[in-house]
């Protein structure tokens, strides 16, 4: 069996800072948080990330197609280490499958699958547990009571972490959503423009024109606007700089 030692929790600690900071990816987050989170355990250590979404757990990260589809018999049953973390607020240690005598369903199928240990590790958000993360081990006994520490003040940096990835990538789509709705205002200014030129009349009714043609052609005010630009242009309408 190989344990963590502090040097190896400090880099997963420090990992973890860095990966925060360097990814502007929800998903792509989760994923690399899974693969890091191996290495808090012992060697040959599979990893999912539970999060419940609308009241039922879901698998939104592994590092691999072995924790997947151990996760999913969790679900499945409705029964197992994972859940019980999730639901309890506490760490749910199995030293060895073939010996435990809770979540039949899930204990047989984890034995099937190869599994002999497993250590679950509460996320939390204040004292609300909100999710797990799971690592699943091919030996048994592979988690001692320091790997249990590691896997513990892992958990509460990864939910920090978590919290702020997901407002940041929040903000990104926000971004986004406003890039667009400015470029969408840009060129519908531009068509309103060239129409008040070709027929001297005022803003309101330039746009009344756009919204009349927009309903008659049953397509986008937005794709109007494009058009009578890319017309009288010879080239699509162009934007001001993007949002930063």
């Amino acid at each position: 069996m190989t344990t963590t030692t502090n040097d190896d929790r400090l880099t997963a600690v420090h990992e973890l800072h860095e990966l925060l900071l360097a990814t502007d990816d929800f998903a792509g987050f989760l994923q690399q948080l899974a693969d890091l989170a191996t290495r808090t355990g012992s060697s040959r250590t599979s990893c999912g990330v539970t999060v419940r979404m609308d009241e039922h757990p879901l698998t939104v990260a592994s590092s691999d197609d072995l924790a997947t589809r151990v996760d999913e018999v969790q679900y499945a049953s409705g029964v197992g280490p994972c859940l019980q973390s999730m639901d309890t607020g506490e760490v749910i240690d199995v030293p060895s499958f073939v010996d435990e005598d809770r979540w039949d369903e899930f204990r047989m199928a984890a034995i099937a699958n190869g599994l002999q240990s497993s250590l679950s590790t509460p996320i939390l958000v204040g004292s609300q547990p909100v999710g797990a993360i799971n690592l699943y081990s091919q030996a048994p006994g592979s988690f001692s009571e320091q790997d249990r520490r590691s896997a513990t003040m892992f958990a509460a940096q990864a939910s920090g972490c978590l919290a702020v990835a997901h407002r940041m990538a929040r903000h990104v789509e926000l971004t986004t959503h406003l890039q667009a709705a400015l470029a969408s205002r840009s060129v519908i200014d531009q068509a309103i423009g060239i129409v008040m030129a070709q027929n001297r009349c005022d803003s309101d009714a330039a746009f009344d024109v756009l919204r009349r043609a927009s309903q008659h052609r049953n397509v986008k005010l937005r794709q109007v606007a494009a058009d009578i630009v890319t017309a009288v242009g010879g080239r699509p309408a162009t934007v001001g700089p993007p949002v930063t």
